[in-house]
């Protein structure tokens, strides 16, 4: 399968581009999730958007890379979602090495925060997110701010 991935700040998406990837996120946090809860929270505009597509052009995945300052004090990688007939394909796994890699090039080697589902620490953890300790319900669902230390 042929995918497409680019990385663009919030100013440089297309109309289609923003909606593609606000209409994944609702099915999969809000629908398939159950899970009602404010999306639009003001952010997606100062952030990088890493999008994945299929040939035909569709968003297959997309997650959200926050500068320091937004939410945390260093970078962090929000909003992270694959379209539910791709997962288990490994995609997942690349655009977290495509978001590392971007946040690093970007913001330089400094730490990355990211606020994960507790189910998905194992996930996380096998691109060196260590949690912080930090565990709280977020919308109903346990949830557990992580932290990758700056690579050596």
């Amino acid at each position: 399968m042929h995918l497409n991935w680019q990385v663009k700040h919030y100013h440089d998406l297309t109309l289609n581009e923003f909606h593609d990837i606000i209409a994944l996120r609702l099915d999969v946090f809000v629908v398939e999730q159950d899970c009602p809860y404010l999306d639009l929270d003001g952010k997606d505009k100062k952030c990088y958007h890493l999008i994945c597509r299929d040939g035909k052009g569709d968003v297959m995945a997309t997650s959200r890379i926050l500068p320091p300052g937004i939410s945390y004090e260093h970078t962090a990688i929000g909003r992270v979602v694959i379209n539910k007939k791709y997962r288990g394909q490994g995609i997942g796994h690349d655009m977290m090495e495509r978001c590392i890699q971007f946040s690093q090039n970007e913001f330089g080697n400094s730490p990355i925060i990211i606020s994960a589902q507790k189910h998905l620490e194992e996930y996380y953890g096998k691109h060196q997110f260590v949690s912080t300790g930090s565990e709280y319900l977020e919308d109903g669902i346990p949830h557990l701010e992580m932290k990758r230390s700056p690579q050596s």
